[in-house]
């Protein structure tokens, strides 16, 4: 954050965190329909709601206090909070609707005061017959007496009326809670409510700002001498204290009137208390408290924003940073939030007003909780917050936030919602650079992936017995002279399985090889990207194709477990790079790995349509690996008009009896393969070679079996000698796969 949001005088120290939070949820609601609340839905209704509400509040204060305890908090409250963990794009969108809303708040505050004079207005027109039919009459020079005293000595005007008002707060509340009426219900009825009561959510949503003065306390951020310990202590004890005194207020009331006359008089506080007319007071000073507290708040969230330069006008940002030189009031910021309060007073209705602030503000705790739940598992080495919340607190609040909000009105949750969306999608047009939210997410999906990888490494043997998949490795120094090795692996890691493409360089590690690796590895991912894949690329610099073998054979894999197969690729014109292959045979073969080794031909692999799979008398091992990788290339896109024939090929005096053989294999399910898709083929070994370019000629891909001892036989020339034949796979299991 720019150091101008640090003001030079800020003074402020963790009381008036808690003023301006216990005095907005000990505010107007409480005096005006909190013993309505209780007529509609009961006592254990109420409960139900200060419950639900709290777990809401209580997690987002626990959230609050993390988050400000991890870095420096300036200027802008809540929206620094945000911005700053989630970043600018979506802390834009959250704080122009909780600006919205703190602005909004000013007038339901202003509205609510009006309502204090109920009793002064009935003497007035008992005594003198003058009647006011519109309270605007008096919420809106309020309004204009608030906003010029406000606009000429600031914020502090406001603090030293918070030390006034909490008292005369503290002292209704008190006379309220000693009051005894003489109409007082016989006996307690839990469940006791008016005919035809207001369903429980609507309650909910008119008692709900009741809860948003933790808000409140946040917006001072910009003028605390150390935010960092007095808004987690300032906003925890007001909700807390919140939380006794609503629950004793329930009681209350409960035990004090009948739920009509609940209902019937909002101001039912007054028969209540033992000294009537502390009420109205004690109304008029909580919300002219409250109304101060947001009228502080707002302006200094508006020019957080500017100071971001949230918007697209740069000359609007400039103009909304302005402060008044004597007193570092955000002057510009505070005129239009007065204007934006006007405009609600003069609507002048208290329930569709609180209906807006409780969507708004339920956003943005749900937005906070949603912050300290992802911070929790996304494990940022620079999020390092001396206080913890536990990640299934915040977890709750989010989803209770969330919840809550289609309950209270789907209408308006999903106008707000789409509100912040087009916010968050024009910032994001606009600042390109900005990805807080996605650098969040990754590291949430990082920290996955590790928890993962461990458990699949733990649960590795014994998976691998049970079920065999491929974690595939390939290595290569002809990755840019030719694609097939790189399409095979993500035909093979497309569904089933992980692969692995390492590209070789030959030489030993030092600056220059190591720059050289950075320029390769940007190719390789430049040209993967044109493909759709699910292939891990990496490059490995080694002074030989062997200690580069036997390097990528220890990987422990991306998967979180070892490979078990490794793919080598020559080329038909070039059968020199086969030397590879069998010089370091009895090092492959010595590790278990599954061996494949891709002929490229000029042909490549055709339409992808036809792939063969060549059977013989020594495969016995290795015929369900090479159905198996038959099958799973199959499954790509790219083959999805491809068949799979498969040929079984022995000399004629063995041709009946591994008929049968075959037969019971497929039979008992340890070759997953139908009889109508299988060719029995006579020949010996002198013609195999012929019968099978014969038979496939102009398949796709041809995929054959081989094993040690053939290597050490033929070298070479087990390889070669397949001209004018598409690529051909070759494929040596190290032990036979079982398949259920």
């Amino acid at each position: 954050m720019p150091n101008k949001l640090l003001k030079a005088k800020a003074n402020f120290g963790t009381f008036p965190v808690f003023l301006t939070a216990i005095s907005t949820i000990l505010g107007a609601i409480l005096f005006l329909r909190f013993g309505w609340a209780v007529g509609n839905v009961g006592f254990i209704g109420m409960i139900g709601i200060i419950i639900l509400g709290h777990l809401v509040t209580i997690p987002t204060a626990m959230a609050v206090a993390e988050i400000a305890t991890n870095q420096k908090v300036l200027g802008g409250g809540a929206y620094y909070i945000i911005s700053r963990s989630f970043g600018l794009n979506i802390g834009a969108a959250i704080g122009i609707t909780l600006y919205l809303s703190q602005a909004i708040s000013v007038a339901f505050y202003v509205i609510a005061f009006a309502e204090a004079f109920d009793p002064l207005i009935q003497w007035i027109a008992d005594n003198y017959g003058w009647l006011i039919y519109d309270k605007r009459a008096i919420s809106i020079p309020t309004m204009a007496l608030l906003s010029g005293l406000f606009l000429s000595r600031g914020a502090n005007l406001g603090m030293k009326a918070l030390y006034v008002v909490v008292g005369i707060l503290g002292v209704a509340l008190a006379l309220f809670f000693l009051g005894s009426p003489d109409a007082a219900p016989k006996e307690m009825v839990m469940d006791a409510t008016i005919d035809n009561p207001k369903s429980f959510f609507y309650v909910f949503t008119i008692i709900f700002p009741a809860f948003t003065g933790l808000a409140a306390g946040l917006g001072l951020s910009g003028d605390l001498k150390n935010p960092r310990k007095s808004i987690p202590q300032g906003t925890i004890w007001a909700t807390v204290a919140g939380l006794v005194i609503y629950l004793f207020a329930a009681y209350k009331f409960t035990v004090s009137a009948s739920p009509e006359d609940l209902v019937s008089d909002q101001l039912i506080m007054r028969r209540i208390a033992i000294w009537g007319p502390i009420i109205p007071i004690g109304l008029a000073a909580a919300s002219i408290s409250s109304a101060l507290g947001s009228i502080i708040v707002a302006p200094r969230t508006l020019q957080a924003i500017g100071m971001d330069d949230i918007f697209p006008q740069q000359g609007l940002n400039k103009w909304l940073k302005s402060e008044n030189r004597k007193n570092n009031e955000p002057i510009n910021a505070s005129v239009i939030s007065i204007i934006i309060a006007f405009v609600f007073v003069f609507i002048g209705d208290v329930n569709f007003v609180a209906q807006i602030i409780s969507m708004f503000f339920m956003v943005t705790y749900g937005a906070i909780c949603l912050i300290s739940f992802l911070e929790h598992f996304a494990a940022d080495p620079s999020y390092r917050p001396t206080f913890r919340s536990k990640w299934y607190l915040s977890l709750l609040g989010a989803i209770l936030s969330f919840w809550i909000m289609f309950q209270m009105n789907m209408g308006y949750a999903i106008l707000s919602l789409l509100i912040m969306g087009g916010i968050y999608y024009g910032f994001n047009v606009t600042s390109k650079g900005q990805r807080g939210l996605a650098k969040l997410f990754r590291g949430v999906v990082f920290q996955l992936s590790r928890y993962l990888q461990i458990f699949a490494q733990r649960a590795e043997r014994g998976d691998r017995e049970l079920s065999w998949r491929p974690f595939a490795i390939c290595i290569s120094e002809d990755s840019f002279k030719r694609r097939s090795a790189f399409d095979l692996l993500r035909w093979i890691s497309y569904k089933y399985g992980f692969g692995t493409y390492i590209h070789y360089l030959e030489g030993y590690l030092n600056e220059e090889t190591n720059l050289e690796s950075k320029k390769v590895m940007n190719r390789l991912i430049n040209l993967a990207s044109g493909s759709k894949n699910k292939v891990y690329l990496d490059t490995i610099i080694s002074p030989s194709m062997t200690s580069a073998i036997a390097q990528v054979m220890q990987l422990s894999g991306i998967s979180g477990t070892g490979y078990n197969t490794i793919l080598f690729e020559f080329s038909r014109t070039k059968a020199q790079r086969l030397n590879y292959v069998i010089d370091n045979y009895n090092l492959l073969k010595s590790t278990d790995f599954d061996v494949c080794i891709l002929n490229t031909s000029y042909k490549g692999f055709g339409y992808h349509k036809e792939v063969h799979v060549w059977i013989g008398a020594e495969d016995l091992e290795n015929a369900n690996l090479m159905i198996l990788l038959a099958y799973i290339i199959q499954g790509h896109p790219d083959w999805k008009k491809g068949t799979i024939k498969i040929f079984a090929i022995y000399p004629e005096d063995q041709l009946d009896t591994q008929k049968e053989i075959l037969l019971g294999l497929i039979k008992s399910g340890r070759l997953p393969i139908s009889p109508s898709n299988v060719e029995l083929i006579n020949a010996n070994d002198a013609n195999k070679k012929q019968v099978i370019m014969k038979h496939s000629m102009d398949a796709d891909l041809s995929i054959l079996g081989f094993n040690h001892e053939d290597v050490e036989k033929e070298g070479a020339e087990l390889f070669t000698g397949f001209e004018d034949m598409g690529n051909i796979l070759f494929v040596s299991s190290y032990k036979e796969k079982n398949i259920k």
